[in-house]
């Protein structure tokens, strides 16, 4: 068996090792629009960055983002604002903390509306979000350590219906 070097090889092109975001993600201004909500994206895997795949994103949180998503200055958008929304398939939301000696512990405190419920959070916690199923984008009330954020849309795209009417549509 042959040993290659990260994404050489014939399968290779199946490793994602760069940041390849969608365009309407890759402008400037979007990612500024991102990064001052506290966030860093590592990855953004979908269909069309990568053929068959559904859509993934990862991030690192680094500070509280309540108060610029509650109260946002300036343009805001309908993917950078607080709001509550819906996906036509499937959704799972991580949320890790990045103490290795007590790994349960989120060190901080994300905020989540599912359905009528709003959820805080203050573990390392997976949740799976139904297809249809109401919910919000994460606050991030209080951080101690950065956090890992891990999302997969069961599709080919990142899509949504806000409930202000709004979509968002990464195709």
């Amino acid at each position: 068996m042959a040993i290659y070097q990260n994404c050489d090889g014939v399968n290779g092109k199946y490793i994602m090792q760069e940041l390849k975001l969608p365009p309407i993600h890759a402008t400037p201004e979007a990612i500024a629009a991102y990064e001052s909500l506290g966030k860093k994206r590592i990855h953004w895997m979908d269909g069309q960055n990568m053929p068959g795949c559904c859509q993934i994103n990862t991030s690192w949180y680094y500070e509280a983002n309540r108060e610029k998503q509650l109260h946002p200055d300036g343009e805001t958008n309908v993917y950078t604002k607080w709001q509550c929304h819906t996906h036509d398939v499937d959704e799972i939301l991580c949320f890790y903390g990045s103490d290795p000696e007590h790994p349960y512990d989120l060190h901080g405190e994300i905020e989540l509306i599912l359905g009528d419920e709003s959820h805080v959070l203050t573990k390392s916690s997976l949740i799976y979000v139904p297809a249809g199923m109401r919910h919000s984008t994460p606050l991030v009330n209080r951080i101690e350590r950065p956090i890992f954020h891990f999302s997969m849309v069961l599709g080919s795209s990142y899509s949504f219906s806000a409930e202000d009417g709004g979509k968002f549509d990464t195709k």
